[in-house]
């Protein structure tokens, strides 16, 4: 995804996003089949929306962590139909 497209996020998305993201078990995988943005943009927008402390506290806590990435990850997720209700695409 570029730059335009993360921009064109609407803040029901980035609430979303930064509430998965938030999860232990929902994979940064699991991000970029909802919303079309990696790891890395995830990492962006959760530098923007939460106050530095917060942030810190977040990537310490999700670096090197096997439940947010797909392929080494043993965690496994019930899927709500509800929630894709915010999905804007």
């Amino acid at each position: 995804m570029d730059k335009q497209a993360v921009k064109a996020l609407t803040d029901v998305d980035i609430d979303r996003i930064v509430e998965m993201a938030w999860e232990d078990r929902t994979t940064f995988d699991t991000i970029y089949d909802q919303f079309g943005i990696s790891e890395s943009e995830v990492i962006k927008i959760i530098r923007k929306s939460m106050k530095r402390s917060s942030f810190l506290m977040w990537r310490e806590r999700v670096s090197g962590r096997k439940t947010k990435h797909a392929k080494t990850s043993e965690a496994q997720r019930f899927h709500c139909s509800q929630q894709d209700k915010f999905k804007s695409h």
